[in-house]
């Protein structure tokens, strides 16, 4: 038998190849030849399910995989093909199942039992864990199983169903507590990630006072002798130790005197200790201690440290928000932020460093001030350049502070405009003498020069609302990238600079040289994918979808992962991080924005018939029925900080401003400190900025229930005219139907709900004044275009037509059909509207001075009325082929029951007759009327897409002049890169209308039978 299993295996290893090199019909043919001679062979049907599986022939695959399943197999090579098929079908229970069965059977196995409990991980089954965890121990007494069961205790209190029950929580973690505290006792304790999680444990209890003594005790300190000093520092901040705090600080910051999480610890313990009142021994309890010990740090520097400086600007801010009296403080704000600026200034992270404290330097004028004081100690006039690197550096600096300051918010165009050819001349003047012969890695010196002048040229275009600065912005932005291919802040500017002229093909080439990936997809993915689903390109949006998606599929297997080797390697300490990380990830809300754009381009972007089609939709399994999004788990994982951003904080946030200072000057009282109820300054701009991104997400969360309500509605339609029922032998209608007739009125009120609860919350769109503000939400689009109307006017048809009455008929309808005829009308006149909405949005457009300015708006337009039709398409294409195939199989039934077939094939009639319902009931619409309700408003989609596409070859593409051409190239750019803007504009505009021209040709295919 062992002889016949080592030829098996090595008969098996070439199928195992053949599937994992991708070559899966040899595989097939392998396997075959060896089950015909040995058919009973487990593991070379659980290779065959594999291949069925990975050449797209599930059913095949199932049955081969229900099969075995019966047979409850243990060997280890059937065991693991059968998890690879449950991984790849993302049936991970069915692998718990699976071992669970082996384990049975071989209950002494270690090696099934930690494949069990590995399954159990990959579903945070933590309770089944904890279980298997100790009969591994049992089996084979070792401290990673046991801590495996100690781990998955912690779990469940911290991330188990029962987390927020705060009684269970607390019972789980005294449990785990109790099992270390067992180990400890009987001197078990082996090793520092041991010692780590009993750490943890105790924490998570807020039993820091014991935490702290099993940091400082002896086990601790052999078992774990390099904890880092962070987590002494949390305990002491968690145990309001702020004296002992003060001290180790002070020691750590005399060894490594430029940690900056240090400095803000150490200057809170000291006004922890002021608020206190506690005066320990070695510890620094005042302000004036504080800036002392900050000053020896500063007179003792070998070299010089940005560290202790930012400390002190630190202590000051912090003295502000505390209401400290003028006399009181250390120096005024502004005169130490001039200070900082004459030490660091030639470093690039200056002005970042300052813009942390800038808000506290009021009112908002003395801001602009101190700019000009900067600007002016440099010595550089309007007709001079930098004579120095580091001199360059420092002009850069103080123009990065004027625009946070407000100073160019306060000026007129025409000026912003000279502002704009001074910095791109001092741009091309760093290039040329202090960025020749760097590394393409390398982002040339002068870079920021251009950075700052294309925001300051897109704001001055948002003034004027003319595009031609917006161009001028492009073309410098290309010119920089030219010569610093790597500038990745460049990049994001140009692919926002696109997207605010909705040049989505120009926008989409440089979303491929951003080269964006991995967890990068979730992260800055919204910066281009939020903009696809109406951009005009449904080739190019199925594209970037489907990487996205490939993505987020392919990484959850790999995240379910990273779990199983932090048990392996004992490393405990981050496993509810990796939870969470994976959470986050699974439930993202881009992940789950883009899911739903994708199944709704398959319809719009199709180009084919209908049996096509529905192939396509019937392989993407969609169940509208089932609302598979986890809305309260919903992550928003964007990176709203890749921005480097200098615009002014907003109107809004300067009149907070100046009025908590006019309060806390108001408050001072004979240069004491005075505790006001008004939030220190910082804290109102955070909030403020914190406010912003909450809008945000409230609006693409209102966006994506908007799509997602739309797509299940659709589909639902769809389900409902592929059914075929068929009247019984005994003349009643088949209940067949009916569940999806049920779900499709759920959710057509569920769609017609949403939309009032959506349009009565009134969002505002977010301001487009500044290049590197957040892009409105589409949001706003759908609300302008009549969505609400058309669909659920288009549900009440297609439902009626299932009926065969109209559900909104009264006394002054005589007949079903005559309700039916008027809904069909209101279709026809959503047609009619969409039409004309499309063919006005173009009127407009060809109106303005400006075509380019208005392209973004009209090309939204056309193509959310493009959407609307084609789905509008694709539910009559199929109800068309359901009442045909209907009246088909009424002509070639018998003539003497064809009038019985037609009267009873509707479960109206059916409902009506079982409910014992008297007096009169609507008459049956016959399937052939039905059928010429559903032809008249194709016709009438036939009718307007020829005119649309009329309407479409007339669009104009928008055009830069040659004045701005010659304005561009005088300035000494790269004429390429303006040749490379004209192209890309021009093309943009003509690719776009010829493939919506094109989309709207292949919807008449959907149609070709009907018309």
């Amino acid at each position: 038998m062992q002889q016949d299993d080592l030829v098996n295996e090595r008969k098996l290893r070439p199928i195992w190849e053949s599937i994992e090199i991708g070559n899966y019909k040899k595989a097939l043919q392998d396997v075959e030849k060896m089950l015909k001679k040995k058919p009973t062979i487990q593991c070379a049907r659980a290779l065959k399910a594999w291949a069925y599986l990975r050449l797209g022939k599930e059913e095949e695959s199932n049955a081969l995989i229900a099969a075995l399943e019966q047979e409850e197999p243990i060997e280890a090579p059937t065991l693991h093909a059968l998890t690879l098929c449950y991984k790849e079908t993302r049936r991970l229970d069915k692998i718990c199942t699976l071992f669970s069965n082996a384990v049975r059977q071989v209950p002494g196995s270690e090696d099934l039992l930690s494949q069990l409990f590995i399954a159990y991980m990959r579903v945070d089954d933590f309770k089944a864990q904890q279980s298997v965890a100790l009969q591994l121990y049992k089996l084979r007494p070792r401290n990673s199983y046991y801590f495996w069961a100690v781990m998955s205790v912690v779990l469940q209190a911290l991330r188990g169903p029962d987390a927020d029950n705060q009684q269970r929580v607390q019972l789980l973690l005294a449990l785990a507590q109790r099992m270390v505290d067992k180990f400890i006792a009987e001197n078990k304790l082996e090793g520092a990630q041991e010692a780590q999680l009993y750490l943890q444990i105790l924490q998570e209890q807020h039993k820091y006072g014991e935490a702290y003594e099993f940091l400082h005790g002896a086990l601790c300190q052999k078992l774990y002798p390099g904890a880092p000093v962070y987590g002494k520092i949390d305990l002491l901040k968690k145990l309001n130790k702020w004296g002992e705090l003060n001290r180790l600080l002070k020691e750590l910051l005399l060894q490594d005197q430029d940690r900056w999480d240090y400095y803000q610890d150490y200057i809170n313990s000291t006004f922890e200790l002021i608020k206190s009142g506690e005066k320990p021994d070695g510890a620094d309890h005042t302000v004036e201690m504080c800036h002392e010990f900050l000053c020896d740090i500063i007179e003792a520097q070998a070299k010089k440290c940005r560290g202790p400086y930012l400390a002190r600007l630190e202590l000051n801010r912090r003295m502000l928000e505390q209401r400290y009296g003028e006399e009181q403080l250390f120096g005024k704000m502004s005169d130490m932020l001039a200070e900082y600026f004459e030490l660091f200034g030639d470093k690039p992270c200056c002005a970042l460093d300052m813009k942390l404290f800038l808000e506290y330097v009021r009112p908002a004028s003395e801001r602009r001030v101190l700019a000009t004081k900067l600007l002016n100690g440099l010595g550089l006039s309007s007709a001079t350049l930098p004579a120095s690197k580091e001199q360059m550096q420092r002009h850069i600096c103080t123009l990065q502070i004027a625009r946070y300051s407000g100073a160019h918010a306060v000026v007129d165009e025409e000026l912003l405009h000279a502002i704009y050819t001074s910095l791109s001349l001092h741009y091309e003047h760093g290039f040329n003498t202090h960025g020749q012969g760097l590394l393409v890695t390398d982002m040339g010196p002068s870079d920021p020069y251009a950075i700052l002048a294309a925001q300051i040229m897109y704001e001055r275009a948002w003034r004027l609302q003319r595009s031609e600065p917006a161009i001028e912005a492009l073309c410098l932005l290309n010119h920089l990238l030219s010569n610093s291919v790597n500038n990745f802040h460049a990049k994001l500017l140009v692919l926002q600079l696109h997207h605010r002229l909705g040049l989505t093909l120009s926008a989409h080439d440089v979303y491929e040289i951003l080269d964006i990936k991995h967890i990068q997809l979730d992260s800055l993915g919204y910066l281009h994918c939020a903009q696809l689903a109406n951009g005009g390109f449904p080739t190019v949006a199925k594209h970037v979808y489907e990487r996205t998606l490939n993505f987020f599929e392919n990484d959850n297997e790999a995240t379910a992962e990273f779990p199983k080797a932090s048990y392996n390697f004992g490393t405990f300490s981050k496993l509810v991080e990796i939870i969470d990380f994976r959470n986050r990830l699974a439930n993202s809300f881009h992940y789950t924005l883009v899911s739903v754009e994708a199944l709704l381009l398959m319809v719009v972007g199709f180009g084919g018939n209908l049996p096509q089609l529905l192939l396509l939709y019937r392989q993407s399994r969609p169940k509208p029925g089932d609302d598979r999004i986890r809305w309260d788990k919903l992550a928003d994982n964007r990176d709203l900080t890749i921005f480097v951003c200098w615009d002014p904080p907003s109107e809004e946030e300067a009149d907070e401003t100046t009025k908590a200072s006019h309060l806390a000057n108001g408050n001072q009282c004979e240069g004491q400190a005075v505790p006001v109820d008004t939030k220190p300054v910082g804290a109102l701009l955070e909030e403020r900025r914190e406010a912003l991104r909450k809008a945000s997400y409230e609006q693409d969360y209102d966006l994506l229930r908007l799509r997602s309500g739309l797509q299940r509605m659709v589909f639902s339609l769809v389900e409902l005219g592929l059914v075929r029922p068929a009247a019984t032998d005994e003349g009643r209608a088949s209940p067949l139907g009916s569940q999806e007739f049920a779900v499709a009125l759920k959710l057509r009120d569920h769609w017609v709900t949403l939309t009032e609860e959506i349009r009565r919350k009134q969002h505002a769109p977010i301001s487009g004044r500044y290049l590197v503000n957040l892009l409105p939400s589409r949001l706003h689009l759908y609300l302008r275009l009549p969505y609400e109307a058309v669909f659920t006017h288009l549900a009440d048809l297609v439902l009626s037509l299932w009926r065969g009455y109209s559900s909104e008929q009264t006394e002054k309808h005589n007949s079903s059909l005559e309700a039916l005829t008027e809904q069909a009308e209101r279709c026809v006149n959503d047609v009619t509207n969409m039409f004309e909405t499309l063919k006005h949005a173009i009127d407009t457009y060809h109106e303005s001075v400006d075509l380019l300015w208005h392209w973004k708006a009209t090309h939204e337009l056309v193509n959310g009325c493009i959407e609307m039709i084609s789905l509008m398409v694709f539910v009559l294409a199929v109800s068309y082929d359901k009442y045909v195939h209907a009246c088909a199989s009424h002509s070639a039934a018998p003539t003497g029951k064809r009038s019985k077939k037609q009267t009873t094939n509707d479960p109206a009639n059916s409902n009506a007759a079982t409910n014992g319902a008297s007096g009169p009931q609507p008459t049956c619409v016959p399937d052939r009327d039905r059928l010429s309700l559903v032809t008249k408003v194709l016709r009438e989609l036939k009718q307007r897409i020829n005119e649309a596409d009329s309407i479409l070859g007339s669009w104009k593409s928008p055009v830069i002049e040659d004045t701005l051409s010659a304005a561009v190239e005088r300035m000494s750019l790269d004429p390429k890169c303006v040749t490379q803007v004209r192209t890309g504009i021009a093309n943009n505009a003509t690719t776009e209308t010829r493939d919506l021209r094109k989309l709207l040709k292949e919807k008449l295919k959907l149609m070709s039978k009907a018309i």
